[in-house]
């Protein structure tokens, strides 16, 4: 089989030196079936014609090489950037965090009609609702839609809740209730001061039981193509109930339990159908002591490299193998129908 040439979207504008793309393009350069790497980030307003437009024409790239590393004025996305075109690249990967617009994904289906895009657009957008969690509810805590205030009252007289908006992401827009007291962020506030400000908004929610044992924390396990690679433990702040490291949590090691695993047995074949290759997957230990699911992740899954440092393990290496392998499958299976 031919050498391939991949092309990663991305927005660098908010990188850090934490984030996984730098360690993961590398590993996928270095890859035997690998011609080439190219990055395109919406970062660079020469891009915006794509990314913002929606035009599907040429491209500005920049190569990874062995010098394409993070800096904080994004200097790896300037250096010998050039323009390229859509139908030169064999697989798309995307690297884009999230939210990702239904019409940006539906534009990435009509841009790259010939080539394989991991994860699926359609896949993403289909499990990037919190909804799409109750497909595993007996995987999950107790949950219900609430998209009115009556729902929300009536599952909210069962036991205290957290209601999460379908499509925020990172711990954002998350609410607690308990009993007639609740919390927006930071925000103390009555239910019915609650009510109010919820008939002006009228945002739909996944309600779901709030878990007393939240501050053991909230183990992210990243899968690639149906094997596990490893986990961490996102304990939250002092005085905090939100695990999310973006919200004040701290990452530590964690290993995955049995319960965890067979909840990745559940939902990988439905994922992997969907054309979901790397995803996360969120746990949490219920009232019982049992580990639960409580989110699955299909954009931008980051964390791997700073697993396989605590682990030490070669896990990216073994992740972007997998990966590779996928594509070059996938592609086969393409070409066959095709020929």
């Amino acid at each position: 089989m031919k050498k391939l040439k991949l092309l990663v979207l991305t927005d660098h504008s908010n990188h850090s030196a934490e984030n996984s793309l730098y360690t993961l393009v590398q590993f996928m350069r270095l890859h035997p079936n690998c011609e080439q790497v190219d990055v395109a980030t919406r970062g660079n307003e020469l891009n915006g014609f794509f990314f913002n437009k929606f035009i599907p024409k040429n491209i500005f790239v920049t190569k990874v090489d062995r010098h394409f590393a993070f800096s904080s004025n994004g200097d790896a996305f300037k250096t010998n950037l050039r323009r390229s075109f859509l139908k030169d690249y064999d697989a798309v990967w995307l690297r884009m965090p999230p939210p990702l617009s239904s019409d940006f994904l539906a534009f990435l289906t009509q841009a790259f009609p010939n080539q394989l895009i991991i994860n699926n657009p359609t896949g993403i957008y289909e499990t990037g609702s919190k909804a799409f969690l109750l497909n595993f509810k007996d995987s999950c805590p107790p949950m219900s839609i609430c998209t009115t205030i009556e729902s929300i009252r009536d599952f909210k007289k069962q036991f205290s809740i957290v209601l999460k908006p379908y499509r925020d992401y990172g711990g954002k827009g998350i609410i607690r209730i308990d009993g007639d007291t609740v919390w927006d962020g930071g925000v103390k506030m009555t239910f019915k001061a609650f009510t109010n400000q919820y008939k002006e908004k009228s945002i739909p929610y996944l309600g779901v039981k709030f878990l007393k044992n939240v501050e053991q924390g909230d183990k992210r396990i990243v899968v690639v193509d149906g094997k596990i690679m490893g986990a961490s433990l996102r304990l939250p702040a002092k005085g905090s109930w939100i695990c999310n490291v973006a919200q004040g949590g701290t990452s530590n090691m964690a290993k995955v339990s049995e319960e965890e695993e067979t909840i990745i047995q559940k939902i990988n074949p439905i994922l992997s159908k969907m054309g979901i290759v790397m995803y996360g997957v969120d746990t949490l230990v219920d009232d019982n002591g049992k580990r639960v699911l409580s989110e699955i992740n299909t954009t931008s899954i980051g964390g791997l490299p700073q697993i396989a440092r605590m682990e030490g393990k070669p896990l990216v290496k073994l992740a972007t193998d997998l990966i590779w392998d996928y594509i070059i499958k996938k592609i086969k299976i393409l070409n066959a129908i095709t020929d």
